[in-house]
Formats: structure tokens, C-alpha cells, sequence
């Protein structure tokens, strides 16, 4: 087979990968899904044409979403992902014995259903989580329950994940965060998406007591330096976090140590420029 995906970024930039095999390909009411086995990247899943992850390289995304803000925290025992479809942040916040509850909200069951298919890797970890299948703007603006800690683990804001990316979300988010909690973000890439990281980042200064940026590489995604935001009611990356509880950690992290923790917000020049007021770690 001779048959190649691409993915394109403002007519720009693009990033082309080698299919061996087609193993899903269908369309939800909100975007075409796609699950590839690929030469040199294992199998991959793409919503619209953007790849979400490779089984060579999704360690890094979901090991940085979930561990930063799990040994921040003190107790961690309920969390709430938002997004997540594939499963891979669940699977590394149920690797933290503390937690009691992990609750997935994603809007399209295409996904989940294709991911349960063909990705066990990462979605082997909703036989242990709460899924839910809606949206999750709405869960946000009408549960009752409190989490300590919650994961925007959005696409970019385009159709459906636009939202995820607003203020009144955020004051939503806000308000079922225990008094301790913490909330980590999908937040782009600082070389492409600049002004929507700056953007992200303003409406969580607005809405939360800390904010700031933290940093991963990877191999998949459009220039492969990308972020997270970090917001919390008070608990801080760094001075809160747990250095001793990482290291001795029983989970078997394939890019997060205590080391790249630390590191991980020490901002390139560029990029902290860009971000000036709109963070305040």
C-alpha cells in the first residue's frame, strides 16, 4: 500500500505519514474519524484529518497531562476528564492509587467506539473510568458533583472544542473544583498558536488564583514543542509539588520524572515574551 496521510497547518506547514493499513474510517455528527496502522508510528487516530495521537509517541501528551497536576496535588481522588476519547488520560490518572473517581465526558461516541476497536492501548483504561457521552460544556454547567482535579483534554478550537476554550466554561470549571483543585489544558503550540495560547491563558488569569504554561515535545503534533495550561484556587506547580511522591512512585512513566516536571516551566524566551500578563506564575 502506497497511500500516505497529511496532515496540513494554515497552508503553511505540513507533517506526512506512511498508512499500512486502514482500520476505521467513518463519520459522527460533529467530524470524519480515522484510525491508521502507519509505517514507523504505529497506529494512529485522526478527527478531521488532525492526528490525536500515535501509539509511538502518546505517552508524552497524556503522561504531561495527567502527572504534573496529580502530584501537585495532596489527595487527589476525584478527577474529571473533558474530552479524552481515546482513552490514554485515563488510563495514567487510574494509575495513581489515590484515586477514587474518573469521570470521562466526551461528545462523540464515534470516537470512543473506534478507539475501544482498535486502540486498547490507551482505551483499555474506560473499563475502570465513569464515561459519560455528552458535552462537556453542559456537564460542567449543570453537575452537582466536585472534583479535585479537572482535564481539558480538548481538540483544537474549531467546531465542537470551541467552547473549551471560553470563559464561561472556565467560571463553570471553577465552580466544581473542590477549594484545593487544578485544572490542566490542552493549550496549542507557541510557535503556530500563539495568540490562542495567549488567549487561553488571559481567561484563566481572569478565572483562577494561579495560572501559567508548562511545555512537552513530541513527534506528532505541528512543531513539536506544544503546552499545557496549569490554573488552580491556590496550589502551585512547583512550591506544592510532591517531588518525593514521584520518585517514589510505583507507575512506569516513559517520559515524566520529578526532573522533567521542574523543567517542563521554564518557558523558551520567545514564548514567555508572548505570554507577559497573560500568566502569573
Amino acid at each position: 500500500m502506497n497511500l500516505w496521510i497529511e496532515e496540513k497547518l494554515e497552508n503553511i506547514y505540513g507533517m506526512r505519514f506512511r498508512v499500512t493499513e486502514v482500520l476505521f474510517s467513518g463519520e459522527s455528527q460533529f467530524q470524519s474519524v480515522q484510525v491508521v496502522r502507519t509505517a514507523g508510528h504505529g497506529v494512529m487516530l485522526l478527527n478531521d484529518g488532525f492526528i490525536m495521537l500515535s501509539e509511538r509517541d502518546e505517552f508524552v501528551y497524556h503522561e504531561m497531562m495527567a502527572h504534573v497536576p496529580l502530584f501537585v496535588h495532596p489527595d487527589p481522588k476525584r478527577v474529571l476528564i473533558i474530552g479524552g476519547g481515546d482513552g490514554g488520560t485515563a488510563r495514567e490518572v487510574l494509575r495513581h492509587p489515590s484515586v477514587e473517581e474518573c469521570v470521562v465526558v466526551e461528545i462523540d461516541g464515534v470516537v470512543v467506539r473506534a478507539c475501544c476497536l482498535h486502540l486498547p492501548k490507551t482505551a483499555s483504561s474506560f473499563d475502570q473510568a465513569e464515561v459519560v457521552i455528552g458535552d462537556g460544556v453542559a456537564y460542567v454547567a449543570e453537575t452537582d458533583r466536585t472534583f479535585d482535579v479537572v482535564l481539558v483534554d480538548s481538540t483544537d478550537p474549531i467546531g465542537p472544542a470551541e467552547p473549551l476554550f471560553g470563559e464561561a466554561f472556565y467560571r463553570n470549571v471553577h465552580r466544581v473544583l473542590a477549594p484545593d483543585g487544578i485544572v490542566v489544558s490542552q493549550g496549542e503550540t507557541p510557535w503556530y498558536k500563539a495568540s490562542t495560547q495567549r488567549q487561553l491563558s488571559g481567561v484563566l488569569n481572569r478565572t483562577f488564583t494561579l495560572n501559567g504554561v508548562y511545555n512537552f515535545s513530541n513527534l506528532t503534533y505541528p512543531g513539536g514543542l506544544w503546552s499545557f495550561t496549569f490554573a488552580s484556587k491556590g496550589l502551585h506547580p512547583l512550591m506544592d509539588f510532591d517531588e518525593d511522591r514521584a520518585q517514589e512512585s510505583s507507575i512506569a512513566f516513559q517520559y515524566y520524572n520529578e526532573a522533567v516536571h521542574k523543567a517542563a516551566f521554564a518557558l523558551p524566551t520567545f514564548q514567555a515574551r508572548d505570554l507577559n500578563g497573560a500568566t502569573n506564575l
